[in-house]
C-alpha cells in the first residue's frame, strides 16, 4: 500500500471512530445506591439447545443444552438464592415451551427474566423482527408474570424503545454502563456491557461454535475464578464508587457441579468485602435512569 493509500485508510478509520464515539455518552460520575462501591450483575444466557440447533451442531452438543435446562438452571437459581444475589436470566422465547417450570421458579425467587430473542437470532426483515420481539415478550410475561424491560440481543433500538425497554446488555464500548444511540444518532438506550473475558463459554466450552480441536479450551475452574476475581477487584478498587462487573454465564456451561462450586466460593469472596451490590440488570437500569439520565444525547 502506498503512503497516500495508507493515509486515506487511516483517515477513514478516524472518521468511523468519530461517528461511533458520537453515539456514546459515558457516565463519569456514576454512583450506586447506599454508597456501594460496585454493582455486580450475575447474568445467565438461557438458550439450552436452541443455539445448537440454529448452528446445526451434532447431537452431543444438543445434549449439553438439554443439561442446562434440566439441571444447570436449577443449580444456579439455588446458588443465587442462597447468596441473596438477584440474577438476570436472558432467555430465548421458546424456552417458555421447553422449560417453563424453571422460568417460573426463577421469577418466584425474585430474579429478572429478560429477552434473549425468540430463537436466538434477530431477523433482518423488520416485520419479522417485530414479530419475534413481541412473541418473546408475550411468552415471558405469560409464563413468569414479568414483562421484559431488558435484552441481550441486537434488536433495533427504535423497536426496543417503542416496546418500553430500559436497557440492552449487548455492546462493549466501555466497562461501565453507558448511553448508546443507534446508527442514526437517535433512540438512545442504556447499555450494560459484558465482555467475553467474563463469559464462561470462552473458558469451558469444547466444540464451541464449531471450532476445531486445536482451538478447544477446558479451563480449570480455579483459574477462571482467579481471573474473574482480579476483574472484580480492579473495578472494586478503581471504580471510584461506580465500579461495575457483568458476569455472563450459561446454565449448560456453569451449571456443572465443579463450576457451581467455584461460583459459590467466588460470590462468598465478593460478599466478604464491604459495599458490594448484587442487583438485577433491571435494578441497575432503573437506578441509572433515575440518577444519571443522558445529558448530551437526547432521551426523548
Amino acid at each position: 500500500m502506498t503512503a497516500t493509500g495508507l493515509d486515506a485508510e487511516i483517515d477513514a478509520l478516524c472518521e468511523a471512530d468519530a461517528r461511533a464515539g458520537a453515539r456514546i455518552e459515558r457516565i463519569p460520575d456514576l454512583r450506586w445506591p447506599g454508597g456501594a462501591r460496585i454493582a455486580v450483575n450475575f447474568t445467565l444466557d438461557f438458550d439450552a439447545m436452541l443455539l445448537r440447533r440454529l448452528l446445526n451442531e451434532p447431537p452431543q452438543q444438543l445434549a449439553k443444552g438439554e443439561f442446562g435446562g434440566r439441571v444447570g438452571i436449577w443449580r444456579l437459581i439455588e446458588l443465587f438464592d442462597r447468596h441473596g444475589v438477584t440474577g438476570t436470566i436472558f432467555t430465548v422465547g421458546r424456552i417458555c415451551e421447553l422449560y417453563p417450570r424453571a422460568l417460573r421458579a426463577a421469577a418466584a425467587s425474585g430474579h429478572e427474566i429478560a429477552d434473549h430473542m425468540w430463537e436466538h437470532h434477530v431477523p433482518k426483515d423488520p416485520a419479522l423482527e417485530r414479530d419475534h420481539l413481541l412473541k418473546t415478550g408475550a411468552a415471558l410475561e405469560a409464563t413468569t408474570g414479568q414483562r421484559p424491560v431488558g435484552t441481550r440481543s441486537s434488536h433495533s433500538h427504535a423497536l426496543l424503545r417503542e416496546r418500553g425497554f430500559l436497557y440492552a446488555s449487548h455492546d462493549t464500548a466501555d466497562h461501565r454502563p453507558y448511553w448508546l444511540a443507534d446508527a442514526n444518532g437517535a433512540n438512545v438506550l442504556l447499555n450494560l456491557p459484558f465482555h467475553y473475558a467474563i463469559d464462561d463459554a470462552m473458558f469451558y466450552s469444547f466444540a464451541w461454535l464449531g471450532s476445531p480441536n486445536a482451538a478447544q479450551r477446558i479451563t480449570d475452574p480455579e483459574r477462571v475464578m482467579e481471573m474473574w476475581w482480579d476483574a472484580f477487584l480492579q473495578q472494586y478498587r478503581d471504580g471510584e464508587g461506580g465500579g461495575y462487573l457483568n458476569v455472563c454465564m450459561h446454565p449448560f456451561v456453569s451449571g456443572r457441579a465443579l463450576r457451581v462450586g467455584m461460583l459459590d466460593r467466588l460470590i462468598a469472596r465478593m460478599k466478604a468485602l464491604p459495599g458490594v451490590w448484587f442487583p438485577s440488570c433491571a435494578a441497575v437500569a432503573r437506578h441509572v435512569h433515575a440518577q444519571h439520565p443522558p445529558r448530551r444525547l437526547a432521551w426523548a
